[in-house]
This record gives structure tokens, sequence and C-alpha cells, in this order.
């Protein structure tokens, strides 16, 4: 009986996790390159109490055996990075959105490469287009204080016009960075990621190139959250939440008949 109440309980610790998950997904419904995560679970080791395949007599075998399970575990948070959001439309200059697979590339004040879905970019004190926590885009690229117009291609190039008669100049090129496993990636906060050895080596491509999407100026992608399905996981959570409390609700009432027995 006591093996019901433990088993139960990590059925109610599993949930507990899946509801912060689905929490995390919510509370980042606005959030601009955000991308939804689930939890997955596994079951635990199982209590053979006799072994399929246990001869029970002359030239018979138990097809099946006894085998009781132990409970669930939380095997891993994967990261839907599959879907794109949608695109917010914001006509700003600096408004980038990947139309595809890739990540941008910036540089943390500690000089370390991050990654991030998040286009809204913006200049610096020192003409350098930054994100909004002033991480550097990488490749690094400076607009002049006299640029009257900035121009961002599909393929990334940036080009500039000072006058209005003017022809327009190339001033440098936005690439973008693929991995055979995004979903490997570590979460950082700030609408970043970092490179680690399950998302493989980045891949810096032009967009459009290498399976790499292309870029959207004037928009950012929003995130990929669809709040119906997290409030239908929420209520799926909270059930099987309830569904394990009443297991061991049960667990403890057969003990408390056992121990009123004389």
């Amino acid at each position: 009986m006591i093996r019901a109440l433990n088993t139960a309980a990590t059925g109610m610790q599993a949930q507990q996790t899946n509801m912060d998950v689905i929490s995390n997904n919510m509370a980042n419904v606005n959030t601009a390159g955000f991308k939804r995560s689930r939890a997955e679970f596994e079951d635990l080791l199982y209590q053979n109490e006799k072994e399929p395949g246990t001869a029970t007599g002359m030239n018979a075998v138990t097809p099946t055996g006894v085998q009781v399970g132990l409970g669930v575990r939380t095997a891993a948070v994967q990261r839907d990075m599959s879907a794109i959001g949608s695109a917010v439309m914001t006509k700003r200059a600096l408004d980038v959105m990947i139309e595809g697979p890739g990540f941008f590339q910036v540089q943390t004040p500690d000089g370390q490469i991050a990654y991030t879905r998040d286009g809204q970019f913006r200049p610096d004190a020192n003409g350098r287009i930054v994100d909004k926590n002033g991480n550097v885009l990488q490749p690094e690229i400076n607009i002049p204080a006299e640029a009257t117009n900035i121009e961002i291609a599909p393929n990334g190039e940036v080009k500039i016009q000072v006058g209005e008669t003017d022809a327009p100049q190339t001033i440098g090129q936005i690439d973008i960075a693929n991995f055979v496993n995004p979903a490997g990636l570590r979460s950082v906060g700030r609408n970043l990621y970092m490179q680690t050895g399950s998302s493989g080596q980045a891949q810096v491509v032009r967009p459009g190139l290498s399976g790499a999407g292309f870029l959207g100026q004037g928009q950012f992608e929003s995130s990929n959250v669809n709040i119906v399905d997290e409030m239908v996981n929420m209520i799926t959570a909270q059930r099987a939440y309830e569904s394990n409390s009443k297991a061991i609700q049960a667990a403890d009432q057969m003990l408390q008949t056992i121990n009123s027995l004389r």
C-alpha cells in the first residue's frame, strides 16, 4: 500500500512540473520570438513479481508476468522550434523577422555569442545595431547618423541612403545561424539561447541559403504559443493532478482500514 502512495506522489510531482511549463508558455504569449515548450514524461522502474516467460508448469510459461510500475518522472522539456510565430507588422526599419529556420547572432557584454529569434533591433549611441538589451548584432553593422533611409534585403544585405538623390550604398550583411538540433540550445533568458553540445555547432549562412529563412523588414516574429491549446493543456494537467491526489486518499483509506482490524 505504501507503494501506491509513493507512485501517486510521483504523478503529482510530474503534473506540477507540467503546470510550471504551461504557465511559462502562457506568461510569454506576447514575448517576441518566444518558442513554447512541453514537458515529456517517462515511467520509472518496475517491480517484477513474476518475470514474463516464467515457467508455470510442464511445457507452460506465463505470457505476461507480474510487473508493477513505480511511478513517473519528467524526462525532458522539449522546446518547439519548428513552429514559427506570426508576423507583427511595425514598419520600423530595424525590425526584422526570419521567415523560416535560423537565429540572429548577438554578442553579449562578456564577449559570448548568443542566438535569438527576436528581431527588434535599434541603433545605440555609436550607431551599432543592437537588441533591446544592448547586445550587438553580429556581424557588427554601424548606421551613420546622416542616414535617411535603411533598407534590409531578404538576403540580409543592409543598404542606407544619405540624401534624397544619392544612390543607396551597402554598409553590411546580416547573416543568420542554423543548428542541426535547435531544440538543444540552452535558454538563458532575455530571448537569448546559447550553443550546447546537444545543439551542434552553429552554421552561419546567408539568409535563404542552406535551408535558412529569408529576412523580412518592418516586422518581427511573435510568440508561437497558442493560448487555447495551453488552456486545454492546463485543464488536463489539473485533472491529472487531482486524479493522483485521489489515489493517495484511496491508499490512505485502505491503510486506515488495515490499521483498524482487530
